[in-house]
């Protein structure tokens, strides 16, 4: 039970430090002191510690014996390298799960890009990553490719903290991305998993594209 308390405690700090990271809260280069964090939440630097880990292992968070936990920089490497493996596995776990859609999973689909277009007119960019994520996730939810999902699921956690600096200032490319998702489900539903496989690439690597540019402008990332 004192395990279970503490994955429990550990789970949600890592949720609550990744959403600080990811809304500007920790900028990068801040300090994410144990003791402190401890003190903040009320509890052991046992889940603390957990939790830096698992945000160390998602790209987040570095942790050095000198230093200790800081909040990881913006890096071009490795934006470009998150969008390019997205590329490569998001359309192969599109092929194997696409088939297998049922309507059910179709409804879950459809609720979700409602609430995007809620999120959109609302100018809610934290929102809007959060529906992106589960919007990807569910279109691969019929894969069976664990290890592959868990993969992606982690690159569009780290991706999520390059988006929300561009959408922040470019809503237009919500519209964008909200177009392209529903052709994406329109042309699954159609079966046409050839053409929804090209688009669903195309559409990681524009976003992957058009993030380089736009961070390299606003001098927001180290090389």
């Amino acid at each position: 039970m004192t395990t279970l308390k503490h994955r429990t405690v550990s789970a949600a700090l890592l949720e609550e430090i990744r959403r600080r990271v990811l809304d500007g809260s920790y900028p990068a280069g801040s300090q994410l002191r144990q003791d402190m964090l401890a003190e903040e939440f009320g509890v052991s630097r046992i889940p603390v510690r957990e939790a830096l880990f698992q945000l160390e292992a998602e790209g987040f968070v570095r942790i050095s014996p000198h230093k200790g936990a800081t909040v990881a920089a913006l890096s071009i490497a490795e934006l470009e390298e998150a969008f390019e493996l997205r590329a490569l596995l998001e359309p192969r776990l599109l092929r194997h799960s696409a088939p297998h859609l049922t309507e059910a999973d179709y409804a879950r689909i459809e609720a979700v890009l409602a609430d995007y277009s809620r999120a959109l007119d609302a100018r809610d960019t934290a929102r809007w990553g959060e529906l992106n994520t589960v919007l990807h996730l569910a279109l691969y939810a019929r894969a069976g490719k664990p290890r592959t999902a868990a993969l992606v699921a982690s690159l569009l956690q780290e991706c999520d903290r390059y988006t929300r600096l561009q959408l922040s200032t470019e809503p237009a490319s919500l519209q964008r991305a909200d177009t392209e998702h529903r052709e994406l489900v329109r042309l699954c539903r159609a079966g046409q998993l050839r053409e929804a496989g090209l688009l669903l690439k195309a559409h990681v690597e524009h976003v992957g594209r058009a993030l380089a540019v736009f961070l390299r402008e606003q001098g927001k990332l180290s090389a």
